[in-house]
């Protein structure tokens, strides 16, 4: 038979009563049952144990008894064998499993600790809500009962100020086993004012991760909806799955959100979505829906998906959500192992904005990619061998405007390097290229063309690094590479490389373009230095600079590129970061008028009590990349705490060649131990045919756990 937990130490102490501070532990007695893993070893620790002649067990004086995960302390513990009894008495402290804390003045209890009274007690879930009774009752272990209770998740002071809020109820059940909590004849107070009344109320305890039940409404005012009320309820569909159905009411607007995820042994899903009836579009049923997963399959492989859709260009606009220009659905299968890397995936867009046609849109998109490598002991280096297939197609069959194109790529390429004895660092690439094209619905190219490219490369490095006396180090490399293309067949359309970035990541390619549809054609040499240094500070820059030459001009490369001409633009690039947490980042094309082309920059600055972000950005004039004028746009993100409770946060989109903003927000939030308040407002104002300028106003309320002693920050309301 299992013993209980009393019964055990007694068994246990009652050896050792001659220790002066008993420390005991049960052991096997003859003729006792052995224990087992139900029933662990219990061990009382107390300033002082004896046994009286009555057989009852008194241990006093900073008593602590374990048994599995259940912790007892008190001041004074009594156990009477015969008749079952346990008295304790106070300050009382009961942890079970780390999640649950009841404290009380005095208690009786049986001898499993599983039915008895107490007085006085405070129950306290996780450390953030308390349940404090007059009287508290354990029934069988799973079950208990408060009564005259208040619940609150507030710093209760001891001055006998109310809490922020609080729950009074005549009549609480904790069940243990469903974690939760049932509240008879419950009152919800703000500062001890009685503002709903509940004759019946559950709540899961704040142990149970999740619930069914509401969650934290909140209000959203739009100058184009009106005021609107949003209520989500969360439902809890088993471990691994859950739905959540959020109402959204407002004169103007009837809506139903929705999201349901769920969680498999080898995958996950997520979908989201809305479906709304509302007076800006009368009559009409509208809507979005956006839903992602991915699987582990079988031999590595990897199942990823991504759908957007929306019911019209200003759906999610109106309703506040992620503002795309286009909502690009995909579906891909992968597998990378270390020499392998395989990737299918069929590709959807649908454009959002007003100046795409969408029958001249490449709408489908095909793609595969396999790339294998390889390392010849003969050759030396490094073999890589890759096969492509794209394909896109257009909505319309007319020609020219509804061009599709298939595109097959096989490519082969051997890499070496060598290093010397003085550093000099050496590098060579061969490789060729055949390109396979059939074309749909354009009269202006061939239907079937077929293009070879050989190249070659040769690359000399020189790496340095020098040591100041202060501990600093500087790493210098200077580049230099020569490096040749031929490209058979230049009869073919651009409909995949009309965006051309150059920067420190493509300096030594042989093709800048972004896709196979186009590539760079003659000779080519290339100079650059990379340049960093280290301090023992804790900052570190960095920096590169570099050109490109070419023997002959590639008019498939558009003005602001800074690739065109015999001599390309420059590039600068660098960046510096601080230990204090500041970060500079900047790229820019200089030509030979020494004027940016293109020019980049971004930064933060993060500290304890605030924190700033933010990117400027410069893209000259270039009808080639429906750009017909300059953009000179700055992005900026800012929050700062102005004190422990209060914090503000903002963010701009200025357009400085329009002297405008395009959108700003700033967001005021209060938190303490027990609540978070958040206010938000948002302006856009740019307009379209589809979408209107629109001020957005926010404001949720939501009740959270009091402060947790961890390394995280802690909001306690002060009593003084």
């Amino acid at each position: 038979m299992r013993r209980t937990f009393f019964a055990a130490l007694l068994s246990g102490v009652a050896c050792l009563t001659s220790l002066p501070a008993a420390l005991a532990q049960t052991t096997a007695q003859p003729g006792a049952a052995a224990q087992t893993e139900e029933d662990p070893p219990a061990l009382l620790v107390a300033d002082k144990v004896f046994i009286t002649p009555e057989r009852v067990l008194i241990a006093e004086g900073n008593v602590e008894a374990y048994q599995g995960d259940v912790r007892l302390r008190a001041r004074k513990v009594t156990f009477d064998r015969e008749n079952g009894q346990l008295k304790i008495e106070g300050p009382i402290r009961l942890d079970q499993g780390g999640t649950s804390t009841i404290l009380a003045d005095a208690a009786e209890l049986d001898k499993g600790l599983q039915n008895g009274l107490l007085i006085s007690a405070r129950m306290v879930f996780d450390q953030q809500v308390q349940l404090a009774a007059h009287q508290m009752t354990r029934v069988g272990g799973r079950y208990t009962q408060l009564y005259k209770t208040s619940a609150t998740s507030c710093h209760v002071c001891e001055d006998g100020r109310p809490p922020l809020w609080q729950i009074r109820a005549r009549k609480v059940t904790h069940d243990q086993l469903e974690r939760q909590l049932y509240f008879e004849d419950a009152q919800f107070r703000i500062l001890d004012v009685p503002v709903f009344y509940f004759p019946a109320l559950r709540l899961p305890d704040p142990t149970l991760e999740r619930a069914t039940g509401f969650l934290v409404p909140s209000i959203r005012t739009t100058s184009q909806l009106e005021t609107g009320v949003k209520v989500p309820y969360f439902f809890k569909l088993g471990d691994h799955r859950d739905l959540t159905l959020t109402p959204y009411l407002s004169p103007r607007t009837r809506t139903l959100e929705y999201r349901y995820r769920q969680a498999f042994k080898n995958g996950r899903i997520h979908i989201e979505g809305a479906h709304t009836r509302d007076d800006l579009q009368p009559g009409e049923t509208r809507g979005y829906l956006f839903g992602r997963g991915w699987f582990n399959l079988k031999n590595d492989y990897r199942l990823t998906f991504d759908v957007k859709a929306a019911s019209d260009d200003a759906y999610l606009a109106d309703y506040g959500l992620p503002d795309f220009d286009r909502l690009r659905s995909e579906i891909a299968l992968t597998r990378i192992k270390r020499d392998t890397a395989f990737r299918v995936g069929f590709i959807h867009y649908k454009s959002l904005r007003d100046s795409d046609n969408e029958g001249e849109f490449p709408a489908r998109i095909f793609d595969v990619n396999y790339q294998r490598r390889f390392f010849p002991t003969t050759l030396g280096g490094e073999v890589r061998l890759g096969l492509t297939a794209h394909g896109h197609k257009r909505p319309s069959n007319e020609d020219l405007v509804g061009r599709d194109v298939a595109r097959a790529t096989v490519d082969a390429e051997w890499l070496r390097t060598w290093t010397f004895a003085s550093g000099l660092r050496a590098e060579g690439e061969i490789g060729a290229s055949v390109d396979g094209f059939r074309i749909r619905d354009d009269s202006t190219f061939p239907e079937e063309t077929l293009r070879t490219t050989p190249r070659a490369a040769f690359t000399l490095r020189y790496p340095m690094i020098k040591r100041e006396r202060t501990g600093a180090t500087h790493y210098i490399e200077p580049i230099a590479q020569i490096g040749w293309t031929n490209v058979s067949d230049t009869d073919v359309p651009n409909d995949e490389s009309n965006f051309v970035e150059f920067d420190q990541g493509n300096l030594l390619s042989l093709t800048r373009f972004p896709a196979e549809d186009k590539r760079e054609d003659g000779a080519t040499a290339v100079l650059g230095l990379n340049w960093a240094r280290y301090d023992p500070r804790g900052w570190q820059a960095f920096a590169t600079i570099g050109q490109v030459f070419r023997d002959t001009t590639d008019p498939s490369f558009s003005k602001s590129s800074g690739l065109g001409g015999h001599a390309s633009d420059l590039l600068l690039a660098g960046q510096i970061k601080l230990d204090q947490g500041f970060g500079l980042t900047a790229r820019g094309l200089l030509n030979s008028d020494f004027n940016f082309s293109k020019a980049e920059l971004r930064g933060e600055w993060d500290a304890e009590r605030g924190g700033l972000s933010g990117s400027y950005v410069w893209l000259g004039r270039d009808p080639a990349e429906d750009r017909d004028l300059a953009v000179s746009e700055i992005w900026l993100n800012g929050r700062y705490e102005v004190t422990e409770n209060w914090t503000t946060r903002s963010d701009i989109r200025y357009d400085f060649k329009d002297s405008r903003p395009i959108s700003a927000g700033f967001g005021l939030a209060y938190q303490n131990e027990c609540v978070t308040v958040n206010l938000t407002v948002r302006r856009r104002y740019t307009s379209s045919s589809s979408i209107e300028p629109s001020t957005d106003f926010g404001f949720t309320v939501a009740l959270t756990g009091y402060a947790v002693d961890s390394g995280q920050k802690k909001y306690r309301r002060t009593c003084s």
